[in-house]
């Protein structure tokens, strides 16, 4: 598709009223001319007669793009965006249809100019679904013929009159909201005026460091190493009551162990205690033989 450039001799990214003086310059086609051009450029692959088809609609591109103007993006990406839609149209034009190329053009503009808006406006991916994207690109008309324009939340009634309005959910209305009215800042951007430090410079890091994360490894290890030492100091019975009352995440009922045993309940809570002090006292020790060593 490079060759469908619009070729106007200055980019929209450049001085935005020549280029739209520029593109005034091109004649609107009839819809004769408009037909015989689009069946010339379908069945001969003609691509002067698809610059023309496109130069033609560059002011209606722009017109489109102009609509676009209140997400803080540049116009002339916008209007490029746009161009490159259009293109896509011609490429895609049946003339035998029966309708005009504007008439069609007009959803490949849009949905080009959508598209980039909602890929540049965050870094935060949003308007995935098409709901989403219906609730992106209308929610501030429907705020503005609320008079809703106030800051922060809109107001219960609000969100679910937008909610009911586009057929979503309350919820994507507030998500959405708070959206648009925070968008990304760079964390490069400076605190003051003077451009002495950035926002980053503030920010703390709660993570542990390398060297605290290695030590808490190291303990957590030899915990579990003297941990295995001292339940070997244990007989089999009190070494399964316990592990099974203790050291599970799901414990199991004294009842369920007294019935496997052939053992009261209560007789089953004592060794389980006994076992528990054993394992503690031979741990302690453990301890101060390291210390000691």
């Amino acid at each position: 598709m490079a060759v469908l450039t619009p070729g106007v001799g200055v980019a929209p990214e450049g001085n935005l009223s020549r280029y739209l003086q520029e593109i005034r310059k091109f004649p609107m086609l009839g819809p004769d001319e408009e037909y015989m051009l689009a069946k010339r450029f379908r069945e001969s692959n003609d691509f002067d007669s698809a610059h023309r088809l496109v130069t033609s609609h560059l002011r209606l591109v722009a017109k489109i793009a102009m609509g676009y103007r209140g997400y803080g993006l540049p116009m002339g990406e916008l209007i490029s965006e746009g161009n490159v839609g259009m293109m896509q149209a011609v490429k895609r034009f049946d003339p035998d249809r029966g309708f005009r190329l504007a008439t069609y053009a007009m959803w490949w503009i849009r949905a080009a100019i959508q598209e980039y808006i909602l890929h540049s406006w965050s870094l935060v991916k949003m308007g995935t679904t098409a709901a989403q994207k219906k609730l992106f690109f209308n929610l501030r008309k429907l705020k503005g013929q609320m008079q809703a324009i106030e800051e922060g939340d809109l107001s219960p009634e609000n969100v679910k009159k937008i909610a009911e309005d586009l057929d979503v959910s309350e919820a994507d209305v507030i998500s959405m909201n708070r959206r648009l009215a925070s968008p990304d800042h760079s964390l490069n951007a400076p605190v003051r005026m003077d451009g002495e430090g950035e926002w980053q410079d503030w920010l703390v890091d709660e993570s542990d460091d390398q060297e605290t994360e290695f030590a808490d490894r190291e303990e957590m290890s030899n915990r579990r190493h003297l941990l295995g030492v001292a339940l070997k100091n244990l007989n089999q019975r009190e070494r399964h009551i316990l592990t099974e009352r203790r050291l599970r995440d799901n414990p199991v009922t004294l009842e369920d162990l007294s019935q496997q045993y052939g053992i009261s309940r209560e007789r089953v809570r004592q060794i389980e205690v006994r076992a528990f002090e054993k394992l503690q006292k031979s741990m302690r020790n453990a301890v101060i033989d390291q210390n000691l060593h």
